[in-house]
């Protein structure tokens, strides 16, 4: 349930994030992608670059939408202070499998939510994720797998990815696009009634 009037769009074109959502009742009148340039900028961190993306991508859609509550996210991938990028060809995959293979990475989420005449309230939320070592041929099974394409840092936790963690502290919903405890505080806060 919400107020009358006020419209959530959801900033981003994911069905995982639609599916999370949906999970604490939350249905959004609306989803417009931002659609913006992800590039990293020259010595920008991990969790500062999930911060901006999260909060450009609101902006961005806020604009289009004047009075209407925006959701904005972004998930980045790291090891150590290097950014993962999101996986769209075999030999990068096979890159990134590498690099997390029998190590661990963290995982950060950020969620931006653009509130009409106030300032964007935000989140980000840390994951420490180990990932098995990995063989030659559990490599080759999931790059041909397929389900890694377009995901951060090439392996998706919500699929047949999960076989290959070892350890998780932190939040699974977070990984997969959204962290429900933290989206669901951001939405009470700003006046949109849940169940």
């Amino acid at each position: 349930m919400k107020p009358a009037g006020l419209q959530l769009v959801l900033a981003s074109a994911s069905p995982r994030r639609l599916d999370l959502l949906a999970r604490i009742g939350v249905i959004p009148d609306a989803i417009d992608p931002a659609d913006l340039n992800e590039d990293v900028l020259k010595g920008e961190l991990p969790r500062p670059h999930a911060l901006r993306l999260a909060c450009e991508k609101a902006a961005a859609v806020a604009a289009r939408h004047p009075g209407a509550l925006v959701l904005g996210a972004d998930t980045v991938v790291a090891v150590g202070r290097r950014i993962l990028p999101k996986v769209e060809d075999e030999a990068t995959e096979r890159a990134c499998l590498a690099l997390l293979s029998g190590r661990r990475h963290r995982v950060f989420t950020a969620i931006a939510l653009a509130i009409p005449g106030e300032a964007t309230r935000t989140r980000v939320v840390e994951t420490m994720i180990a990932l098995k070592r990995l063989s030659h041929d559990e490599i080759e099974l999931y790059v041909a797998n397929g389900e890694w394409r377009g995901k951060a840092g090439g392996y998706a936790l919500q699929g047949f990815g999960e076989v290959f963690v070892k350890t998780m502290s932190g939040s699974h919903s977070a990984v997969v696009g959204l962290p429900l405890a933290e989206t669901r505080a951001l939405l009470k806060s700003a006046g949109y009634r849940l169940g």
